[in-house]
């Protein structure tokens, strides 16, 4: 925690010499009616023309919304794979997106954050609201809040914090227009969401970001978001942390705070065979496609992780007053 702080103190010492002031993360206010529980789907690592079962995933998105009812859906990253998005007009936008997740129940708002293969094509494109006009469910943009009556949605631009992008990309190339210098960037970020989460009054705070905080698949733990943005997480009292990057499912608790990360990355491509455990507590994983379901009410979460049949594989609840975790339940686990 010392070591993360002395850091953010040097990067936000070096931002104000080489980058302008920060500024109030954008926020929006999803609409929603008091009393009622919010219900969302996360899905992310998805934008492959509706190969590797993207559209059988989305078809079981579209039974499940349907039947609960969802507010909106959450992308956690990689929305168009490989390489992201070439412009506004490429024709990836209606072969990944607008023409798989075409079920009347996902006509909702889509909130997404990029991931580092979206930042391998024309980010300015993907984050353009010209894309709004051509499908208004897509809202995309670096980093934002989404204010949803009892619950506030941190989203976190995850990309820039990965150094080896930066400093060994082979042949990937990643568009840094908007974020060069990365310690700049890095500083004032960390500075706007550590000052909107202070702000924040809602009974839920949830940070939704691309890259795995604690993983067991293939990318394992992100030690530059470990050391940079997880004090910030825990200072502010974040409930979870949900994510992609890893094409599965997995579901972590921390051993010393009460955050739990939430991995999201199974929308198309899958199944990458390894498994490596980390410090924290595993409740469960599946090394394959699928998507979260979650519920929020004022004093309770409930997730929900499906697979590619549409089978519930693993739900999940929280009591918020008690503090306490109050059922679990899984038909796929390792550990």
């Amino acid at each position: 925690m010392a070591v993360a702080l002395a850091l953010l103190a040097a990067m936000s010492a070096l931002s104000s010499c080489t980058s302008p002031a920060t500024a109030e993360l954008t926020r929006l206010e999803h609409p929603v009616v008091d009393g009622a529980p919010l219900r969302l789907l996360v899905v992310g690592d998805w934008g492959r023309k509706g190969g590797y079962n993207q559209t059988r995933v989305a078809e079981q998105m579209g039974k499940v919304a349907e039947e609960t009812e969802i507010d909106f859906v959450v992308s956690t990253g990689d929305n168009f794979l490989e390489n992201g998005l070439a412009g506004v007009d490429d024709m990836a936008f209606h072969d990944s997106f607008m023409d798989v997740y075409t079920a009347k129940s996902l006509h909702k708002p889509w909130y997404l954050v990029l991931g580092n293969h979206d930042y391998r094509g024309n980010v300015l494109a993907q984050i353009d609201p010209a894309l709004r006009k051509i499908d208004s469910r897509f809202i995309c943009m670096r980093s934002f809040i989404v204010s949803a009556g009892i619950v506030d949605f941190f989203f976190v631009d995850t990309t820039p914090f990965q150094l080896q992008y930066w400093t060994d990309p082979g042949e990937d190339h990643y568009d840094w227009r908007g974020v060069a210098p990365r310690d700049a960037y890095i500083a004032n970020l960390l500075e706007d969401v550590d000052a909107a989460m202070k702000k924040s009054t809602a009974t839920w705070k949830i940070a939704v970001g691309h890259h795995t905080m604690r993983s067991v698949s293939a990318h394992g733990d992100t030690q530059e978001l470990l050391e940079l943005l997880l004090p910030v997480l825990k200072e502010n009292g974040v409930d979870f942390y949900i994510n992609g990057h890893d094409h599965c499912l997995e579901h972590i608790s921390s051993r010393d705070s009460p955050i739990q990360y939430f991995t999201s990355g199974g929308g198309s491509k899958a199944w990458r065979g390894i498994f490596q455990q980390n410090e924290d507590k595993l409740q469960f994983f599946y090394d394959g496609q699928g998507f979260l379901s979650l519920e929020l009410s004022e004093n309770q979460a409930r997730f929900a992780f499906y697979d590619v049949f549409g089978e519930a594989l693993y739900h999940w609840s929280f009591s918020k007053a008690n503090l306490q975790k109050v059922q679990s339940s899984a038909s796929v686990t390792e550990e």
